[in-house]
């Protein structure tokens, strides 16, 4: 959006690259408009986001984006240095009109600007434009360019001009088209959303196995009324066709509701926490949400398919059924034979570990996802022999109901699958889940504790703009109570134009004693006499341009490449898309650049932190540093982390609010079909309190054997998110943690809640005349 109608953008690392490029590409026969920009995320006072600053050559730019020549009073206001206009967004952000001045932050400087329009075409985004040369000059980028937006020449071959550009453009300057720049963009948040897509996907999956456990119950229920239907001439098709017809009515019904269901919850999401749902990926971006017809279909179509798949192997069940046997009693437990054969789910849990060892696909890991699936799968079609088995060892309770319940259970093993499926599915989902969050949260904290040795850190806070220039940095060491000081310079290099930029980080690294400041996974390696300078990259560094330890790898550092020696590999749980660690002296030397955006801070003996963070503050422009000790930052991490993975939980308790509402209608149609087998039991005696009791036996055992299989299951699906899905999604390792309070209360809650849901389920049954119950209807 903000390169208008540009055929080509050429743009280099965050800091910027040489204006020169800017005539000579203004210049070249190919291209007729050349636009230069300076972009920067700029604080503004007050605020806490950053916001985006442009600064174009208006001329230049109202030819690609013509949405940008503002409507001013004073022409020459679109050159004045200390001029912004802002979007409409941008101005109910800070709360300010036209004719009002703002403050921004550059470093530990203020700059002043006066706002004299309001821009359009900013779709939605906070933003300001000013003159590039004022944004240069206070933005302290005189020489300096972020882009250049090309329109090139009617008649020229786009990709030949591309290719020609890009084989004189100078290391980490790229040319491409600007739906590059969108795609490197959709990949910082692609994995996070895929894996919320997947979840969401298991939710609806676990919805079918809801309509195929209340189907199968059903078929069981209506199984003499199917086979006098066929008795009186209906085929098995008509009759498959009516169970799936039943099924995808079901789904309609539901998947209307869900979608304004949906567009409910998501109005609510986007309202109280955000774009990104709290995940700190889109700031500054004001979403609305809007309908959306076709991808309403597609969602309303997810519902109906699910159901009548779900409906689809009982339907073929009853239509298979012998009539003749049908019509007899004791005939509803063969209803399952559609269940029985292990050996199919033996096989798919055998093809998902096959699947494991698969690279991921176009940077996702779908054969991952496929690993679960087969897991799932596999595990729900050995149900039926787990449940003989476990229930074959269980013992005989010595009273009358339990006993009764076990016998039930016992002699239905097909049934208690049907029962068991939709809440095997969200357990063991939310048990995964569990899992692999708890063991991601605590492999941060370690990781947090490993990254911040120094008791004190400060940071200018904001993004490009947030520096310390060489005084400050003085200034800092020369503090009472600062032994030493670590600093810290940060840049967004282009390695693939594709991809997001690789971060480099520029600190005092002694290659001898690296490990006491990296958290090394791999190395360190002994450098040869001879080679490059040492590197200490992340393991994205590795999986995403093979920089393997002991290999010399090229990375684009101010406009050529400079060989470097990849001395480690540090874990790094910031940049999921790479990062690359270098000596700061080696920095300097390279692109003179003197800055830093942080540092760490040691002590002096018998230093206080509080009087150190007081002389911090009384520094020229001190009261815009963020100092903090390392707990503090830890906690924000973790709760950054935890307001990340909120999502995560909501669909997990989705997903196990559906299991209950799966078991709870299976049992529902379990009382209606045994209505005569109680009123029996009420005629021989039976009190409907041991009715009841019989029931939640049946409903705690039930639950209990879902519970045991779905943590176990749940446990190998979390093997395979941490050490396949996360490392092709994230490409970090974590090491495994179990939180077995939390397993234990889920469990727990399982099986009081499925025990409640039986006895809820019936009392319909325990209330009905005894005499009514064993009546024959037809």
């Amino acid at each position: 959006m903000l390169s208008g109608d540009a055929d080509l953008v050429v743009r280099g690392p965050r800091s910027g690259f040489d204006e020169s490029l800017y005539p000579w590409l203004a210049r070249h026969p190919s291209i007729a408009v050349a636009s230069p920009v300076v972009d920067a995320d700029a604080r503004a006072a007050g605020r806490s986001e950053p916001l985006r600053v442009q600064g174009v050559d208006l001329f230049r730019a109202g030819a690609l984006q013509p949405g940008w020549v503002a409507q001013t009073r004073d022409a020459l206001d679109t050159l004045r240095p200390d001029v912004v206009f802002l979007s409409p967004a941008a101005l109910a952000w800070l709360g300010v009109e036209v004719g009002a001045r703002i403050r921004l932050h550059a470093g530990l400087r203020d700059v002043d600007l006066r706002v004299a329009g309001v821009i359009d075409g900013s779709g939605g985004e906070r933003l300001a434009l000013m003159d590039i040369a004022g944004a240069q000059s206070l933005f302290e980028r005189l020489g300096r360019i972020s882009r250049v937006d090309l329109r090139v020449a009617p008649g020229v071959a786009l990709d030949d001009l591309r290719r020609d550009l890009a084989a004189r453009l100078p290391a980490g300057v790229s040319v491409d088209r600007p739906e590059a720049a969108s795609r490197a963009t959709e990949r910082i948040s692609r994995s996070y959303r895929v894996n919320l897509t997947v979840l969401a996907l298991v939710a609806l999956f676990t919805g079918g196995l809801v309509v195929f456990s209340t189907q199968a119950l059903s078929v069981i229920r209506r199984r003499t009324q199917f086979a006098l239907l066929r008795t009186l001439g209906m085929t098995r098709r008509r009759l498959a066709a009516l169970c799936v017809l039943e099924g995808a009515l079901l789904g309609a019904a539901g998947g209307v509701a869900g979608v304004a269901a949906g567009y409910a919850i998501a109005w609510a999401a986007l309202r109280f926490a955000g774009a990104d749902l709290g995940s700190g990926f889109f700031r500054g971006v004001s979403p609305q949400v809007s309908p959306e017809p076709l991808a309403a279909l597609f969602y309303l179509a997810l519902g109906v398919a699910a159901a009548a798949l779900g409906s689809l192997a009982p339907a073929r069940e009853a239509a298979a059924a012998s009539p003749a046997r049908a019509l007899k009693a004791g005939d509803e437990e063969h209803a399952y034979d559609i269940l029985r054969p292990s050996w199919r789910g033996l096989v798919t849990i055998a093809l998902g570990a096959c699947l494991l060892p698969l690279p991921a696909v176009a940077g996702l890991p779908l054969a991952g996802y496929a690993a679960i699936a087969c897991f799932l799968i596999g595990t729900l079609l050995l149900l039926p022999t787990i449940a003989r088995r476990v229930l074959a060892w269980w013992p005989m309770p010595s009273r009358a109901a339990p006993a009764l319940a076990l016998a039930q259970l016992r002699a239905s093993p097909g049934r208690v699958s049907a029962s068991l499926a939709a809440i095997v599915a969200s357990v063991s989902l939310m048990v995964s889940m569990a899992i692999m969050v708890s063991s991601f949260r605590d492999s941060l904290d370690r990781w947090l504790e490993r990254i911040l040795p120094a008791p004190l850190y400060v940071r200018v806070p904001g993004s490009d703009l947030a520096w310390l220039d060489p005084d400050d940095q003085a200034r800092i060491r020369s503090l009472p109570g600062v032994a030493s000081v670590d600093f810290q310079r940060e840049d967004a290099l282009v390695m693939d134009a594709d991809r997001p930029r690789v971060i480099l980080i520029a600190r005092d690294l002694d290659e001898r004693s690296v490990e006491r400041k990296l958290p090394l996974v791999e190395g360190p390696v002994a450098r040869p006499a001879g080679s490059p300078p040492p590197a200490w990259v992340n393991e994205a560094m590795v999986a995403l341009y093979g920089f393997a330890p002991g290999t010399v790898a090229r990375l684009p550092i101010a406009g050529r490449e400079v060989p470097l020696f990849v001395a480690g590999v540090w874990r790094d749980y910031g940049r999921p898309h790479g990062a690359v660690q270098i000596d700061r002296t080696l920095y300097v030397a390279l692109t003179g650049d003197r800055r830093a955006n942080g540092a760490g801070l040691w002590l002096a003996p018998g230093a206080e932190p509080n009087g150190v963070r007081a002389a911090l503050a009384a520094m020229p422009g001190g009261a815009r540093l963020e100092i903090a000790e390392p707990g503090e930052i830890r906690a924000l991490s973790l709760a950054a982390f935890d307001r990340t993975f909120a999502v995560t939980y909501a669909l997990e308790l989705a997903a196990v609010a559906i299991g209950l509402v799966g078991l709870s209608s299976a049992f529902s149609a379990l009382v209606l079909a045994r209505r005569r087998e109680f009123g029996v039991l009420r005629h021989l005696g039976m009190t409907r309190r041991q009715v009841g009791t019989m029931l939640a036996t049946e409903g705690a055992i039930t639950a209990a054997l879902g519970a045991a299989v779905g943590l176990a299951l749940g446990a190998a699906i979390s093997f395979v998110l941490i050490h396949v899905v996360n490392r092709q999604s994230f490409h970090w390792g974590m090491e495994l943690a179990w939180p077995w309070g939390s397993l234990a209360l889920l469990a727990f809650s399982v099986v009081l809640l499925a025990t409640l849901t039986a006895v809820a389920s019936g009392r319909r049954a325990m209330g009905d005349d005894v005499v009514r119950a064993v009546k024959e209807d037809w």
